[in-house]
């Protein structure tokens, strides 16, 4: 008994003491793991702010390999990998934060959002979609469905496309009524050429209702119905489309002189161009007269070269029988040409895109030496 007792009044005190060292031991570790891990984060967040961003990562990494519980340092991890284009590593880091139980919902939310834009950026598009889905009624609700909207414009998918701008506009994020409507006229343009002019005229009007000033679908009901053999129906939704945009109306102004020809109301449709041309000076408008007269109208062309110099004004000019020139008509010539010419008679920098009408050593955009070549655009 005494020999027992002996050997526990011994036993105590070293087990004390041994307790003691290793604890100075775990905190002596815990306190060089915590102030390793700050030194690496500041560290990265040095070489991030001087655009060295290969050994900011790798500071990160280490920063997270101290302390794999710091979400900010995964965020920061993975969205320095998404700029860099390593898609793939932005997705794993994004994907660990999202599988932990303890992160909490704001930061789940903003994880998802990262994931969503990886995706994005990689072009897996089924997949950003369903992350997209994945943040509807959370803080990011709005950023969600534009994303989901230029998804759906990219893959051509309209009747989603029509879904999502209809809710954002209910729930006040402005008006997307002139957007809807092209969405259905692209719907109606698909239907015609799968050959479903039923479907195409359902889109149509579904494309007046959300948008009843939009001019597009006037356009495009012109189209059908000349191509169907309706001129005078044609004539019509041009007419209309005149009203609202004469700048538009210049788009089918040779179709509704075609039309005009064919149901013998040339006169309507010369005074309809006309009015137009009156409003908005356009060449394609004196194309659209000159079907109409039968022969080509060298005065008013001429005329609409002094008025309104252009490069294709010039073209039409000098296709003209020289003879027709007026005394002037050579020198409006030069300065239309002249005025064409001189956005492309700049010198441009290889590096930055920086553009000058002087030769430069030294870019003045990025400070570059030697990376402006001695051409012009022109002569590119």
């Amino acid at each position: 008994m005494d020999f027992d007792l002996q050997w526990l009044l011994i036993g105590l005190p070293v087990a004390f003491v041994l307790g003691w060292l290793a604890s100075r031991l775990d905190l002596r570790q815990l306190k060089r793991d915590r102030r390793d891990a700050p030194r690496a984060y500041f560290e990265g967040l040095n070489l991030l702010l001087n655009e060295q961003q290969d050994k900011a990562i790798d500071a990160f990494i280490e920063a997270v390999q101290h302390d794999p519980d710091t979400t900010e340092l995964h965020f920061a991890l993975g969205n320095l990998f998404r700029r860099r284009g390593e898609f793939e590593r932005a997705v794993r880091v994004h994907q660990h934060l999202l599988s932990r139980g303890d992160l909490k919902l704001p930061e789940r939310d903003r994880a998802q959002h990262a994931l969503a834009q990886d995706f994005a950026k990689a072009g897996l598009f089924d997949r950003a979609e369903a992350a997209w889905r994945a943040l509807l009624d959370t803080p990011y609700d709005t950023e969600a469905r534009l994303a989901l909207l230029s998804l759906y414009e990219r893959s051509r998918d309209w009747p989603h496309a029509v879904e999502v701008a209809a809710e954002l506009q209910r729930r006040g994020s402005g008006s997307f009524a002139t957007r809807i409507a092209h969405y259905h006229c692209e719907r109606a343009l698909e239907a015609d050429t799968a050959g479903q002019p039923d479907v195409a005229d359902a889109a149509l009007a579904d494309a007046r209702n959300a948008a009843p000033e939009a001019p597009r679908p006037l356009l495009i009901a012109g189209q059908r119905a000349l191509q169907a053999g309706h001129p005078q129906d044609a004539m019509a939704a041009w007419t209309a489309l005149r009203e609202r945009s004469a700048a538009l109306f210049a788009l089918v102004a040779d179709a509704h002189a075609q039309a005009a020809q064919a149901c013998g109301q040339e006169a309507a449709a010369r005074a309809a161009i006309t009015s137009a041309y009156e409003r908005e000076p356009r060449l394609e408008l004196l194309q659209a007269l000159d079907r109409l007269d039968a022969a080509p109208s060298s005065e008013r062309l001429l005329t609409h070269l002094h008025q309104n110099p252009s490069l294709g004004a010039a073209a039409a000019v000098l296709a003209l029988d020289s003879t027709r020139w007026h005394d002037d008509t050579r020198m409006q010539l030069h300065a239309a040409v002249q005025r064409a010419a001189r956005p492309l008679q700049r010198y441009r920098c290889a590096a930055c895109g920086f553009e000058a009408h002087h030769y430069f050593w030294q870019c003045p955009g990025c400070q570059g030496w030697d990376t402006y070549p001695p051409r012009l655009l022109e002569q590119q």
